[in-house]
């Protein structure tokens, strides 16, 4: 129980790091629309991709038959 705090509390920690430093370079004067744009459409394509793999992994664990695991 306390494990999985642990680990909700480091993940939201580090998201909201990594929150702060995309903001920042977002908002950037400094550089170039062309660059931010490049680097969101890079995170979107990422963030899709590890949907995917999430989405296929849960459905392949509901279908799994355990017929060779005795009791």
């Amino acid at each position: 129980m306390l494990q999985k705090l642990a680990f909700a509390l480091i993940g939201l920690g580090g998201l909201a790091l990594i929150g702060w430093a995309v903001r920042g370079f977002f908002i950037s004067s400094d550089v170039p629309l062309v660059v931010r744009i490049a680097v969101g459409a890079i995170a979107v394509g990422i963030v899709v991709l590890f949907g995917v793999a999430i989405r296929d992994r849960i459905a392949k664990a509901k279908k799994q038959d355990f017929k060779e695991v005795d009791n």
